[in-house]
Parts: C-alpha cells; structure tokens; sequence
C-alpha cells in the first residue's frame, strides 16, 4: 500500500495545511474541499502544492510530524518551490 505525504494551500486563507493519507489523493482532496467541522472545511480551494509517496504508515507520518515540527512557513515554501 502507497501512503501520501502532502501539503495543501488555500488562497482564501493563505494557508498551508500538512497531512498525510492511505487513500487516493484526489479523494481526499475532494473531502478536504467539502463543508465539515475540521480547519480545512473553513473554505473549499485547498489544492496540492507538494507530494511525497511512503511505503508505510510510519514514513508518512514521521514526514508530516517533521514538517509540522519546522513550524517555518519559510522552509515551507522552499520545499515546495524545490520540486518546482
């Protein structure tokens, strides 16, 4: 099983929202862009502004907590401008 690394951006809050999933990207995408309680149902124009793909739960998860760990819009921004 393939698990995602990503991270999205939404121009109406400009912000970046970091996660990480077992299912197909598009799908939940979509579900982020839908009405619901959580930080990512506020709007719905979250796109995919990077991607990693993980060969376990565990690497996809240690990924999202390294990034989140950086709390660097900054750092960020270059590894996202980086896969270009």
């Amino acid at each position: 099983m393939v698990y995602y690394f990503y991270i999205l951006y939404s121009r109406e809050l400009d912000k970046y929202y970091i996660g990480h999933t077992s299912c197909r990207l598009e799908e939940r995408l979509r579900r982020h862009n839908t009405n619901h309680k959580g930080f990512t149902g506020r709007v719905n124009d979250w796109l995919v502004h990077y991607c990693e793909t993980n060969q376990s739960k565990t690497e996809a998860v240690e990924r999202e907590l390294q990034v989140k760990s950086w709390k660097s819009r900054t750092k960020l921004v270059q590894l996202i401008e980086r896969t270009g």
